[in-house]
Parts: C-alpha cells; structure tokens; sequence
C-alpha cells in the first residue's frame, strides 16, 4: 500500500510491516516500532541537514471503524518545522479504515512464546515487558500477557557500536549492581523491568536506547561468539602510527636524547610548503590543524605564517568514534564549516563521515567518551538521546552531551572542549578557565566589556593581573575559525 502525504510530496510513502528501525516519527517524534508505518527510504535535505527515512506514524493508528474527534490533527513536516495542519473528521477516518484494515491482526515476537494479538480499541494498560502504562496493546490470550508495540519489536539479543560485545535482554533484578543500573548509552538510571545488559562488561542499556538507530550496529550475531569482541577500526594499529604515509611524509629527521627518531621537516597535506619542527612560541598564535593556542612542540612554515601542532601532524587519516556509526576521514578546510557536534563555525581540520555528510571538528573527535575534568567530581560519560539535554555550563540545550551518571551535572560538546589556557590579544599573561568565582564579594566584572558577570557562568582569569573576563570576550565569536 502507498499513500501520497503533504509532508513529503517527492515521493509515495510505503508502508512497512514490520518497521523495526526506532527512526522518529516525523508526526510525534516517537521512535518507530512494530506495524502501522508508512515509509520512504530517500534523502532529502532540509537547510542542509541531511535526514533519514520519513516516516509517518502513531497519527494514523486508529481502530477500523473508529470515531475520530473533528479537532483530531495531522501532523505536517515542512521545511525544519513540524506545522499543524486541520483535517476534515471523513477525511482522517477514511485513511484510518484503509490503514488499519490492512494491518496484521497477531505477530510473533522473540520476548514471548505465544502469538500477540492488536487490541483495536484505546485501552490504558501497563507493559509487562517493561513496566511502563501504554495503550493499544498487544495481548496474548493464553496468559494475560501484554505489551507494548515497540516492545514486541525488541530481539533477544543485539550489538550496539558503543560496546564490543552483544546485549542480552534480562531482567533488571538479575543484573548485580550495588545501585540501579545505569544506562550507558543515555547516561540515566534504568527503570524497566527489561534492559540490554553484558555479563562480562557489566554493561548496561535501556531496551529503547539500544534500539534507536544511531547506536544499534546491524551484524551478523549468529556468527559471532560470546566471548569475541567485534573489530573495532579504532583498535587497528595502523591508524596509531606516529606519521601516516598519505597524510603527512617525512622529509628529514633526527635522533633525541632517549634514540628515538623525531621527524625535523615534514610535508603535510594541509599546506602547500614543507614544515620545520621548532619550539619557539610565538605570541597570541592558533594551531592551524585544531585552532588553539600553539604549544610546544609545533611545525611552522614561517613563510607563510603557517603552525600545526605536533600531534596535529600525527592525526591519523582514518578514526571511529562514538559520534557516528561510520569511519570518519580526516581532512583540512580553510573555509569555515558548522561542527555537526558542538554547533559551532571552525575550519581547519576536521574528521567527516562521507556517508552521513557530517562534518566534525577535530576537537570533538579527539573527546573520548569519557571523561575527567577538573570542573566536575565525578566521570562524564557521553550520552546521546532524542531529548533535549541542557548543559550545566551555559544552559543551552542539546541531544549529545557528557552527562554524569552520579548527579544532574551536563556539558555539551562546546563547553566540553573549552581552552584551559588561552590568551587575549596583547595581554602578557596566559587566562586560565574558572569554574567558580574568584573571590566571595558578591560583585563580578568583566574587565573586557566591563559588564556584570553571572557568577554561576564559567570565565577567564589571569592571576597575576586578578583580570577576570567573560569567556566570549576572551575567545571572540568564533573561536574555532582561524
């Protein structure tokens, strides 16, 4: 059956049987699971943001015959904005009566040994898979089973590209934690009955989390063992050789004090000149490759004014990351480009997925997905989910944070790759990044713009000057732009 929606006028939608992808529902941004999608597998673009599938669903599951509300509304994706659209009460219900008269009416599910039957009829019920209320379920007549649609979607077992080894669906109380488990994909307490959960890694996940398509990783499981971790192209040790033949040569070396062999003068594929290895600093001068502050030690072609940071050269040319699902190449931009990461406008080098058509500064790919900053007690871990996040440093909200999985505390990938150490114009003395106030006055300044400062904001601070400035008024608009 094909439908031709508003929402998507290029091509027919498609319905799907059996749509397991967990991609959301352009009507109410709900994952996708289980029958009653209608589907186009085509990119298109909406202000450059490449999508996925579009999916339409949820809006159109009604009962056969059902009475539908006039002020019942259909959902329409245009542009980047989800607009609300009326329908006539004929019209909708005409739709629903074709839909739902072709869905299957049982399904056989691997979380249950009997056939499910769809409950045509709005009825309030709780999940016995996972313990949370729903309705329009699907029970099972021999044992007073119900469940959830996309419930009944989850396999017994799956891999998620954050982890090495397959999850198995278990039951939360026979996972041995000292507390509720944490989910390490979404970085927040589990708290349905199920959960996706590795016995060797105590490695734990939300059955939804695992399921969404930015972090299940479609293999073959039959023909992978318990015990035997996947490859992973991050652990492949020729992308930690210390030059890469295509991304940077060496034109001349020498021997150090401890008779390892340092590279001198070099070639990189970032700049037209050879570059010569030094380790005087000039002042107030970015790295070229990662657009902060030159530390030693460097290549410079001094001609042309050109730094990049030793370990800049020594990038690799390609690198996986929790980010994308994809191997990620590196390569060099002078004009600027938005970081499908943290948001922000940089060029010089960055890592991108010529699948996805992401574009990431190299600062975020260089993120583990921990991590240990000093602005915090405890460990970050990073954590991606269809909700929005706010971060606990500037407030804004994001889907991909590093969240703490002790407490409430949340850094998005801007504030997560701040400068420690930065300096401002001619100013003699380096700033240093501040997470509290500088003293207990009860007054805070910026000495730049001369404008109050929030003393819960993060700053800049020099010490020996007691010179405290903004964040913004340090780094400037656009920090990551050389």
């Amino acid at each position: 059956m094909e439908l031709q929606h508003w929402g998507h006028l290029q091509h027919p939608l498609v319905f799907n049987e059996d749509e397991r992808s967990g991609d959301p529902c352009y009507g109410c941004r709900e994952p996708v699971f289980g029958p009653g999608s209608f589907i186009i597998n085509c990119r298109f673009s909406v202000k450059n943001a490449e999508q996925g599938s579009f999916i339409i669903n949820h809006v159109l599951n009604y009962p056969l015959g059902c009475t539908i509300p006039h002020t019942q509304i259909i959902l329409l994706f245009s542009s980047i904005h989800l607009h609300i659209l009326m329908t006539t009460k004929k019209n909708l219900t005409d739709l629903a009566n074709a839909i739902c008269s072709s869905l299957p009416l049982t399904i056989q599910t691997e979380v249950h040994d009997h056939q499910l039957t769809r409950t045509w009829k709005l009825l309030k019920f709780t999940c016995d898979f996972c313990g949370k209320e729903g309705n329009l379920p699907y029970l099972c007549a021999q044992c007073d089973f119900g469940i959830h649609s996309r419930c009944a979607a989850c396999p017994r077992r799956l891999k998620v590209f954050r982890h090495n080894h397959p999850l198995h669906l278990t039951p939360s109380l026979e996972v041995h934690q000292s507390d509720s488990p944490i989910c390490l994909l979404c970085v927040r307490k589990v708290d349905t009955l199920c959960l996706y959960y590795c016995s060797i890694c105590d490695f734990a996940a939300h059955l939804y989390c695992a399921m969404l398509p930015q972090n299940r990783e479609y293999i073959n499981l039959q023909e992978l063992k318990e015990e035997q971790p996947t490859e992973s192209k991050s652990e492949d040790p020729e992308l930690h050789q210390s030059f890469d033949s295509e991304i940077c040569k060496v034109k001349k070396t020498t021997v150090g004090e401890d008779g390892t062999e340092i590279a001198t003068e070099i070639k990189h594929f970032s700049h037209e000149h050879d570059l010569k290895l030094t380790d005087e600093i000039p002042n107030n001068t970015k790295c070229n490759g990662c657009v902060q502050s030159i530390l030693s030690p460097f290549y410079s072609c001094t001609s042309c004014s050109f730094f990049l940071h030793k370990s800049c050269a020594e990038l690799p040319k390609i690198k996986q990351h929790p980010l994308d699902r994809h191997p990620l190449t590196l390569s060099y931009q002078q004009a600027s480009f938005f970081c499908d990461a943290c948001w922000q406008r940089c060029n010089g080098l960055n890592y991108n997925c010529q699948i996805c058509k992401f574009n990431y500064n190299v600062q975020c790919i260089l993120l583990s997905d921990t991590l240990t900053l000093t602005c915090h007690e405890h460990r970050l871990y990073l954590s991606w989910t269809n909700s929005l996040q706010k971060c606990s440093s500037c407030n804004f909200e994001k889907y991909c944070v590093f969240r703490c999985s002790t407490c409430e505390f949340a850094l998005d990938l801007k504030c997560a790759t701040l400068p420690q150490t930065t300096w401002y114009n001619q100013h003699e003395h380096p700033f240093n990044l501040r997470y509290t106030p500088e003293d207990d006055s009860g007054e805070y300044y910026c000495d730049i713009c001369e404008e109050e400062r929030d003393p819960k904001q993060w700053f800049y601070y020099c010490v020996e000057c007691s010179f405290p400035a903004h964040r913004d008024c340090i780094l400037g608009k656009n920090p990551n732009v050389k």
